[in-house]
């Protein structure tokens, strides 16, 4: 069984990529629905974070997603220390699962697997890339964030030109259509591997 990571800046459409390749039959993991159980979850990722973050990092027991977000994406060592906090928890989530996934490969869609180093552990990386002024407007019809905290969080994230260097595939997220026909190739290419 392959592994393939599937990443790419916010508001490019990974989750829209990962959607299309699930239609398919393709188990996929999305890291950031996972990464907020957990931390939902987990008295032990809900200690640390309190520790790192304040008693205002939760409310009545719920994640405090928009105050966190606020915190870290504003402070990049803040936000580094919380990677550090909920990626491992993640990997190892992630690993539990695929024990149980029979198909001939998986997905794990995650927005910072080049960022943070583990591409290294996949077989094959695709990387979904949009303008940025697309994501922009993606992200601000999503979940009404001002065009200035978009920008902060995208600058977190490397360009896309760094991130094709390292990539398998591609995918130009900008018409859906056309998305898909690249999703086709792709998953007709990863199931000959």
């Amino acid at each position: 069984m392959k592994l393939v990571g599937l990443t790419g800046g916010i508001g490019s459409g990974k989750t829209t990529v990962s959607e299309m390749f699930s239609e398919l039959g393709v188990p996929v993991y999305n890291s950031d629905q996972e990464a907020k159980r957990l931390m939902n979850s987990s008295e032990e990722l809900k200690g640390q974070i309190i520790k790192l973050l304040g008693d205002e990092a939760y409310k009545e027991g719920e994640l405090q997603r928009r105050f966190i977000a606020e915190r870290v994406f504003s402070e990049p060592d803040l936000l580094q220390q919380l990677n550090a906090i909920v990626h491992p928890a993640v990997k190892k989530d992630f690993y539990k699962w695929a024990l149980y996934q029979e198909y001939p490969y998986l997905i794990q869609e995650a927005a910072i697997l080049f960022e943070n180093g583990s591409h290294d552990s996949f077989d094959k990386m695709i990387l979904v890339t949009a303008p940025v002024e697309e994501r922009i407007s993606r992200i601000q019809k999503r979940d009404g964030s001002t065009r200035e905290a978009i920008l902060e969080r995208i600058q977190n994230q490397w360009e896309d030109s760094r991130k094709i260097q390292l990539a398998n595939y591609v995918i130009e997220n900008i018409n859906l259509p056309e998305t898909r026909e690249q999703v086709m190739a792709i998953h007709a290419e990863l199931l000959e591997l």
